[in-house]
This record gives C-alpha cells, sequence and structure tokens, in this order.
C-alpha cells in the first residue's frame, strides 16, 4: 500500500509528476491521501480512473470526503462523528469501518450473483412474450392485431418484472454469509 499526504500531491498535481506517481501506484494494492484537501482526494481518484482504466473505490466519513466519493466508481460512507454528508453522497453506507469486509465480500457477492442470474431472467422474460407475438402475426396474417388485451399486458409486465426481483433479493443465497467470510476467493468465481 501507500501512503501520501497533502504536500505531496501538491508537489506531484503542481510539478507534473502524475506520470511517475501513476508508475508507483500501479504497484501497490490500495492507495491512502491522508491530510490533504477535497479537491487533491478527488484528483487522485479521476486520475487514477482515468489513466489506468481500473474500478475505483473511495471511503470516506465526513463532508471533506464527498467529492472523493462522487469521483469513485463505488462510494462508501461511513456515518459518524462527522457528520451525515458523506453517507449522503455515497453509494453505499456502512456505520463502522469493520463493516466494510462483509458489504465488500457477503452482500457484493450476493448482489453480484442476482444481476446475473436477474440479467438472464429479464432476457428469458422479453424473448418469451416478443417470440408470442411474433408466431401471432403470421396466424393473424400480420393486421397489427393484438393478441393481448392492454390490461393483460400490463399484469403481464407487473407481475413477471416486479414479483421474480422481489423474491430473489430476499432469498437467494447461492452460499452463506459464513463461508464467503472465510473463504473470500469465492468472490472471483462469479467474474
Amino acid at each position: 500500500g501507500l501512503v501520501i499526504d497533502g504536500r505531496t500531491l501538491n508537489i506531484i498535481f503542481q510539478g507534473g509528476l502524475e506520470e511517475k506517481f501513476l508508475a508507483l501506484t500501479k504497484h501497490c494494492r490500495s492507495v491512502l491521501c491522508c491530510r490533504s484537501t477535497p479537491l487533491q482526494k478527488s484528483m487522485v481518484v479521476k486520475l487514477v480512473r482515468r489513466q489506468l482504466k481500473v474500478m475505483t473505490l473511495s471511503i470516506g466519513d465526513g463532508a471533506n470526503d464527498v467529492s472523493m466519493i462522487q469521483a469513485a466508481d463505488v462510494g462508501i460512507g461511513i456515518s459518524g462523528q462527522e457528520g451525515m454528508q458523506a453517507v449522503m453522497a455515497s453509494d453505499f453506507a456502512i456505520s463502522r469501518f469493520k463493516h466494510l469486509k462483509k458489504l465488500l465480500l457477503v452482500h457484493g457477492h450476493w448482489c453480484y450473483a442476482r444481476l446475473a442470474k436477474m440479467v438472464i431472467y429479464f432476457f428469458y422474460k422479453n424473448v418469451s412474450y416478443v417470440n408470442l407475438l411474433f408466431w401471432y402475426q403470421f396466424f393473424c396474417g400480420f393486421s397489427g392485431s393484438t393478441m393481448i388485451d392492454y390490461w393483460q399486458m400490463i399484469f403481464f409486465n407487473l407481475f413477471f418484472t416486479s414479483m421474480p426481483p422481489l423474491l430473489f433479493g430476499v432469498l437467494d443465497r447461492d452460499v452463506s454469509a459464513e463461508t464467503l467470510l472465510g473463504l473470500p476467493e469465492l468472490y472471483k468465481n462469479g467474474q
């Protein structure tokens, strides 16, 4: 990991040393910016996103972290003594830093698996519906008449679009939380 302070970031950005800084960050798994201004934090995130073309995660707990959280692909706000500004600007909110592991490894895995299944489900639902309409047009001689009543179409989409995501969101857990915390390598399987 790399820990860098605000004065050093100021030298990097004003001296045109971004490329050397990025070469250094390529060898690090994480970069921590301490004692830096909100603008410097967001500039680091934007620089890494733009030049390295990687996904960025920013974690903050106060108003000075809002610009950094908004510049990242995924922003996590920690609610605490410094107020709720970071939480309100973030994608996810946690109450303590120790909950980050569970957020990433457990809920991240479950969310990834659910989204993958739901994308396949929505393709299946739409392909079956369009296929039904396509073959009906052969039956009616391509007259453009509707096969399904307007209200039936609304209920079809309402039922098949709202109920499965709710059920998947509540019930679908392919691996238990204890297993996911014990074996973090399982997160890579979905990718």
